[in-house]
């Protein structure tokens, strides 16, 4: 399944971004838990340059932990960077990133200090479409300064907002890359819910979905849909298990697929099976192949 989505909005994202990179002190890189590794950009790394960064695992509620710290001690943890785990939308749970800021930033703090003036420090907030990062930063605000959805491309341009402590922080776009290099990072995208389902062919990507949880965590699946799977039994069996189960029919019998696909990634990205984090830290090399041949067919 080949997934490509990117919207003007977020060429002017990347724009803004290098113009109003050189006024923040700090990055806040917020990574859904569920997929850590597939929502790292490739294009910050370049953007970023030396700035230290905290990388906020968000909606860790909803993953693995297990799976979370694996990534955080294996790949994420940097002399430069601070690694936080948090679900946000918990009360409070934004205090962790604020002494995070502060943190990283005493260097500045100190030298003003110095001279006798007290340092306003800002963060730049960023992070794939959908990963929460208005829901992390009005956890900081106390209260709902930027606008909060559970679709991708919520926030279009960018939000300044000043927290309790004085600390300024920029809200940018959530923002993917123009060519998806690896097909299971592009996957994985979609099934969080960090690409419009109106671009993909839910049934195609449930379809995929089944074969991913079947490797990842087969009983989950079993659990929720109240149904037994064999190795025999093909991933369009699967789904049509489900359709007899959760009733999802048409008239006159027929399996309602649309209806069960749907619901089947609605499900995962309302956490409804469970704490899943859809990617292995021993996999890592797979997951940074790029797939050329597919590349090239396209």
């Amino acid at each position: 399944m080949i997934i490509q989505w990117f919207p003007g909005h977020m060429t002017k994202a990347f724009r803004l971004m290098e113009k109003e990179i050189k006024l923040v002190d700090a990055i806040i890189y917020v990574l859904d838990s569920r997929a850590p590794f597939s929502c790292v950009n490739p294009k910050f790394p370049s953007l970023i340059g030396d700035k230290p960064i905290i990388y906020v695992f968000s909606k860790v509620d909803m993953a693995d932990r297990s799976k979370v710290d694996e990534w955080i001690n294996g790949y994420f943890k940097k002399d430069n960077t601070r690694c936080i785990v948090l679900n946000s939308t918990a009360s409070g749970s934004g205090k962790k990133v604020e002494n995070a800021i502060i943190d990283v930033c005493k260097p500045k703090i100190d030298k003003m200090q110095a001279k006798g003036i007290k340092a306003t420090l800002r963060a730049m907030v960023i992070g794939v479409p959908n990963c929460g990062k208005s829901t992390l930063i009005n956890n900081l605000c106390g209260k709902a300064k930027t606008v909060t959805g559970n679709k991708p491309g919520v926030t279009k341009g960018k939000q300044w907002v000043r927290i309790a402590s004085g600390i300024e922080l920029l809200d940018m776009p959530g923002t993917l890359w123009p060519a998806f290099d690896n097909t299971q990072v592009a996957k994985n995208l979609a099934y969080i819910g960090s690409i419009r389902e109106e671009v993909l062919d839910i049934p195609e990507l449930a379809l995929d979905f089944i074969g991913d949880m079947r490797q990842i965590d087969q009983v989950k699946l079993e659990q929720r849909y109240n149904i037994t799977i064999s190795e025999e039994d093909s991933n369009l069996e699967v789904i049509e298990r489900i359709c007899e189960s959760r009733k999802y029919l048409l008239r006159g019998g027929d399996y309602d697929y649309d209806r069960c696909c749907s619901s089947i990634i609605s499900d995962f990205k309302k956490g409804l099976l469970g704490c899943i984090t859809l990617e292995k830290f021993a996999d890592i090399k797979k997951l940074m192949k790029k797939d050329r041949k597919e590349k090239t067919d396209v």
